[in-house]
């Protein structure tokens, strides 16, 4: 029995068994509570990797505007079905990387398409051996903002940007470069490890967020291998406005 384990035997043995689980469904709610919070002042998301829309509820509780990004067509279909009855709710299929124009061969899991990816797996295998990519189309790419620019989207009203693209979420991100002064958090999954072939790992996703002005806000495990490494979902938030030369117009 681990010593934590064996803490929270003893505590159960003081309080009961009815206050035990009180005590245990109070602390559930606040550590929900601390892992939104930066969403609670916000007016919008935008989240690329939206999969079949996972987290409508949790946005629509907040009373978000968002948009909603998915490359592959079925679970694009999925999306726009779960997301219909939520208005302020939008989703639009692209592929998004750091380049325009370039065709992907992108790898579809047999997992509901949630470890889809445009990246091979690599020590993703050993920490989920019941994932594997079981089928691969072909998609052509789109920066994030050129997709901006192209569906005419004000990020005036989208604060928070959540990235969940299994891997590629640098490539997003270089893709997105002049669009992140917008955003006041950005929320990615990241891992300490090569899950995917050639991946952004965790020291240089913090390196290359803090060159535009972003440090850690929260870190959260997602899940942990011992001898492979971990997943972490991280916030960060904008410290300081990058200088421009608009902003410096606006300052006069």
């Amino acid at each position: 029995m681990t010593l934590g384990r064996a803490i929270r035997n003893g505590v159960r043995f003081l309080i009961g068994d009815t206050a035990y689980t009180r005590l245990w469904e109070w602390n559930q709610r606040r550590i929900q509570h601390a892992r939104v919070r930066h969403l609670h002042s916000a007016k919008g998301v935008v989240h690329v990797g939206a999969n079949t829309g996972q987290e409508r509820d949790l946005y629509d509780g907040f009373h978000l505007d968002v948009i909603w990004i998915e490359p592959i067509p079925s679970v694009f279909a999925d999306l726009v079905a779960n997301i219909s009855g939520f208005p302020r709710q939008r989703a639009y299929r692209y592929l998004v990387t750091d380049e325009d124009g370039r065709e992907y061969t992108f790898h579809v899991s047999n997992n509901g398409g949630q470890s889809s990816s445009v990246l091979g797996l690599a020590m993703h295998k050993q920490m989920h051996p019941h994932v594997w990519y079981s089928d691969s189309i072909k998609l052509e790419s789109i920066t994030l903002a050129s997709l901006v620019k192209k569906e005419k989207i004000d990020l005036r009203a989208f604060e928070v940007l959540i990235l969940d693209t299994q891997g590629s979420e640098l490539m997003v991100l270089k893709g997105a470069a002049g669009l992140l002064p917008h955003f006041r958090f950005i929320q990615t999954e990241v891992a300490d490890f090569e899950a995917y072939s050639g991946c952004c790992q965790l020291p240089e996703m913090s390196s290359f967020l803090a060159r535009h002005g972003f440090r850690e806000y929260r870190r959260d495990i997602q899940r942990s291998t011992p001898g492979i490494g971990t997943y972490y979902e991280i916030v960060y938030k904008r410290a300081w406005r990058p200088f421009t030369r608009t902003a410096a117009r606006r300052s006069d």
